[in-house]
């Protein structure tokens, strides 16, 4: 195991059994904090804050907690495109405890926006990210909406974009499931790890 996951999940673990007692499934409260294997990835955790769609706070504080494999493969994207002369990868979100999900859900009751928490979110698995790709300025390419824009332009097939829009979207979504993530239609920045599978968490971080 590389030394910065090792130092991660130690993290990870010692937060998760902080009164000295293991959890009785100890794989399913593992998480890694993303930027503990690489710091140079950039955060701007949405549901941290109100400038989210539903326009108030969801999280107590920013995270970007991830599965162990979802998180190696994801610093290999933001790696890989690095040595491609770009920035690399910005988060939106990342995994989403399911009191988190219930909170979404109560905002924004609506199956076609927020998975209702009863069905259970890939985010709520520690599977899934919502993100896009950066210049070496930090500035986020044109990918034709903003992050969390419900409309057709947000759509994966929605074609009726500029060239360089579309080339930008295929980066990514090309990066991405090179390394086993798989994209929705619905949504270009959200991509869930498909080589791996765990159950819904309620484990919420600590807020320091």
């Amino acid at each position: 195991m590389h030394r910065p996951l090792l130092g991660a999940l130690i993290v990870l673990i010692s937060l998760v059994t902080a009164e000295g007692q293991a959890p009785k499934d100890k794989r399913k409260d593992i998480f890694v904090k993303v930027i503990a294997l690489d710091s140079s990835i950039g955060l701007d955790i949405r549901y941290a804050t109100i400038q989210n769609f539903t326009g108030v706070r969801i999280y107590d504080c920013a995270e970007c907690l991830l599965r162990p494999e979802a998180a190696q493969a994801l610093v290999r994207v933001h790696q890989g495109l690095r040595a491609k002369g770009y920035g690399g990868l910005k988060l939106f979100d990342c995994y989403r405890p399911r009191p988190y999900q219930q909170r979404l859900w109560d905002k924004v009751p609506n199956p076609n926006y927020v998975t209702p928490p009863s069905k259970g979110s890939m985010h709520s698995r520690g599977l899934a990210v919502d993100l896009t790709i950066v210049d070496q300025n930090g500035h986020e390419l044109d990918m034709g909406t903003p992050y969390d824009f419900f409309g057709r332009e947000a759509h994966s097939d929605y074609l009726n974009h500029s060239a360089k829009v579309l080339s930008n979207r295929k980066l990514l979504q090309k990066a991405m499931e090179e390394a086993g993530f798989g994209g929705i239609r619905t949504e270009w920045w959200h991509f869930s790890y498909r080589k791996s599978n765990y159950p819904l968490s309620d484990y919420l971080w600590e807020c320091r």
